[in-house]
């Protein structure tokens, strides 16, 4: 009887524990982001706004897949699940977005920079 109140805390201690973290993506900041463009080989850079926003002007070389689109099936411009993928939109939110889609269908490489109201570089349309 004198175990009943040591077991009783450890179930709900046990309850307390964080819950493991579904898949994940890291958060970067534009400077970071920039230089990692120079230093990595093999990324691909995603604009996830609206096609729109995307012929307007867009980082050089990147390619569109709008975040309304992810996680409604394959993805044919990201064929490489381990391959770098360095996500962008217009402020950061929809590329948050996009990011946890993207880790949630088995992208295992995924760096999130923010909007492209911050990137200092010229764009191409």
């Amino acid at each position: 009887m004198k175990y009943v109140p040591i077991v009783l805390s450890l179930l709900l201690l046990a309850g307390c524990a964080a819950a493991p973290e579904g898949p994940s993506y890291r958060q970067i900041s534009m400077d970071d982001a920039i230089k990692l463009m120079t230093e990595a080989e093999d990324y691909v850079i995603l604009d996830v706004r609206r096609a729109d926003e995307f012929a307007a002007g867009h980082i050089p070389g990147a390619i569109h897949v709008a975040n309304e689109s992810i996680g409604s099936g394959a993805i044919p411009e990201l064929p490489n699940m381990d391959q770098l993928i360095m996500v962008y939109c217009r402020s950061g939110n929809r590329s948050k977005q996009a990011s946890k889609k993207l880790a949630g269908m088995g992208y295992t490489n995924i760096v999130e920079f923010g909007g492209i109201i911050d990137w200092p570089g010229e764009t191409e349309t």
